[in-house]
């Protein structure tokens, strides 16, 4: 009987890991798009922090914020800044963040559960708003 029950735990696949709700990739794939690859790089790491991956949600965090600055960098390199080049960059982000990043790690997403986004997404608007309307207030066109 003991034997039995030995035999189910080991090839049970139920981890505590795959038990934690995590950020999907669409969702960090999202913010990375609408907001910048800094929002979704911050989701995605702490889906990492969440599973007990602690150095690589550093990885993550260190390369979104080198991303976006890159990313900043080349949108103003024009005369004048071009909003699709922004587009173009937090896609690429995006993708790279999900694609890479978010595959490597949870190559097996199905086996988590989904995070609710409105928490993030409240913060995120709350800290682009201010960017927002002072770019409104202040642009000289």
């Amino acid at each position: 009987m003991e034997n039995e029950n030995k035999e189910l735990d080991e090839n049970s696949t139920d981890t505590p890991e795959s038990n934690t709700p995590i950020y999907s990739k669409g969702t960090i794939f999202g913010f990375s798009v609408f907001f910048t690859s800094i929002f979704g790089g911050v989701l995605l790491m702490q889906n990492l922090n969440d599973i007990g991956k602690k150095k690589e949600a550093n990885i993550v965090l260190i390369f979104s914020i080198l991303y976006t600055l890159l990313s900043m960098f080349i949108v103003n390199i024009p005369a004048q800044p071009m909003s699709s080049l922004s587009f173009f960059c937090n896609v690429a982000g995006g993708l790279i963040l999900t694609e890479y990043f978010y595959k490597k790690y949870f190559p097996m997403d199905n086996n988590y559960g989904k995070k609710k986004i409105w928490k993030p997404l409240i913060i995120s608007i709350l800290i682009t708003l201010p960017f927002l309307l002072a770019f409104i207030y202040t642009y000289k066109g």
